[in-house]
């Protein structure tokens, strides 16, 4: 473990503006996040490794408990999760979005509180939903009409289960078709517009034992415009105003999921979170009134905003290839530790770092070590032109969907997760090792 004594060196905002607040350059070209060199992380747990700030991710979950005061505020556990993760979500008083019953194991095992944990999913296997009534999680979001007779028949005629329902609002948001969520095109939710959500809301409540909370949507990822929520509020609203014609039915709550944009490279937007909720907040209180219905309690689910800001990945570099006009700089991961790239065409700021460089930058491409000519990492950035192998590249805003992502692809093992704080480092995810993909081939 190390704690630093060096003078730290300035360096220009723009530099460092998608990193986190703690990172310094206590030496020209050493970056430290936490006050702990990434050179230093790399050396003691090798490469590729995940680097997560603890300070940034509990800053930000302050954040949003400050912007949203009167909601409820749940850390949607896909974006990357493990037991030190849970702790410091419960800590600083957040509730937990988990999508399978692996998530929501390892959440309660760890010692959160399962009636603050609300449990997504198109497509809920018997095993989550056993598992969720077994913790006794505290709500269960339907997203199909299957499962309304699938979940009643599971909770019993005795038993009591809250449910939302999530509602297809028909509003296109995000940063790439595959990541909108909100339009009647894709498989999440229940529609508004050709009836189906009014529909399954009236055979739940025909269900006692199901008790319906509120509804449910989510525009989809990457949204930086503060718009499309506002548009949401205005016709959820109008669906609980329809509800209460229809049925008499006063909801106390409305969840408008997450999604909430950020910045991968200098210069990009960012969801403007103040704005978002007094804007929300404002929208909610005018449309209830017109509707005449009461204000429902706010229910949001950050997830990329909170731990995606927070993460580091550093790599080795392995080989420099030079064809054509092309130079390609090859690093010990890749594709199976982000398939986001590939998946979602992301581009990342990647820099070099553990030494200084006088050479001119040059546009090159990073590019992992799988068998795809897809695995490219970031595409024509700028680097040092005197790169080589055995230097370490270390691309900002990793937290989010790189783990959680990750893949046994070509058998390379996951890589570490280590936590950084006040100088010290720490593992909390081991790296995922040969004897581990050994002892799961079981046949032969």
């Amino acid at each position: 473990m190390t704690t630093l004594h060096e003078p730290v060196v300035t360096t220009t905002p723009a530099d460092l503006s998608v990193w986190p607040a703690s990172t310094t350059e206590p030496r020209p070209g050493d970056l430290a996040v936490g006050g702990v060199p990434l050179a230093e992380v790399a050396d003691r747990f090798g490469t590729p490794v995940y680097v997560l700030d603890e300070d940034e991710v509990r800053e930000r979950c302050r954040t949003y408990r400050h912007a949203f005061p009167d909601a409820e505020v749940l850390y949607a556990a896909k974006a990357f999760l493990c037991r030190a993760m849970v702790h410091w979500t419960e800590e600083e008083g957040l509730g937990l979005d988990v999508c399978s019953a692996g998530e929501l194991e390892l959440a309660v095992t760890t010692g959160f509180p399962p009636e603050r944990i609300v449990l997504h999913g198109n497509a809920k296997s018997p095993r989550d939903l056993e598992t969720a009534l077994r913790l006794g999680v505290g709500r269960i979001v339907i997203d199909s009409p299957s499962e309304i007779a699938r979940l009643a028949a599971a909770v019993g005629p005795d038993g009591h289960q809250k449910v939302m329902v999530r509602v297809v609002p028909g509003i296109s948001a995000g940063g790439h078709e595959k990541i909108r969520t909100g339009t009647d095109d894709q498989k999440f939710g229940l529609s508004i517009a050709d009836g189906y959500a009014q529909h399954a809301i009236a055979r739940i409540l025909d269900q006692p034992q199901l008790e319906l909370t509120g509804l449910h949507c989510h525009l989809g990822s990457q949204i930086t415009s503060v718009k499309p929520y506002l548009a949401a509020v205005r016709r959820m609203v109008g669906l609980m105003a329809r509800l209460h014609e229809q049925h008499g039915l006063v909801l106390p709550e409305l969840d408008l999921g997450g999604g909430h944009g950020i910045a991968y490279r200098p210069g990009e937007e960012a969801l403007d979170l103040t704005a978002l909720a007094r804007k929300v907040r404002a929208e909610l209180t005018e449309a209830c009134a017109t509707a005449g219905l009461p204000v429902p309690r706010l229910i949001i689910e950050p997830g990329r905003a909170i731990v995606g800001p927070a993460g580091i990945a550093v790599y080795r570099v392995l080989a420099v290839k030079k064809t054509g006009d092309h130079t390609f700089v090859a690093v010990d991961g890749g594709m199976s530790d982000n398939p986001r790239p590939a998946l979602y065409g992301v581009r990342y700021a990647p820099r070099l770092v553990g030494r200084t460089s006088g050479a001119a930058t040059a546009p090159v491409t990073v590019v992992g070590r799988h068998c795809e000519a897809g695995d490219i990492l970031a595409a024509d950035v700028e680097l040092p032109s005197d790169v080589r192998p055995g230097d370490l590249l270390a691309v900002p805003v990793a937290g989010a969907y790189h783990l959680s992502m990750a893949s046994g692809y070509n058998l390379v093992g996951r890589p570490p997760v280590t936590a950084v704080r006040d100088g010290h480092a720490r593992l909390l995810v081991r790296r995922e090792s040969l004897e581990d993909i050994r002892r799961r081939d079981v046949g032969l």
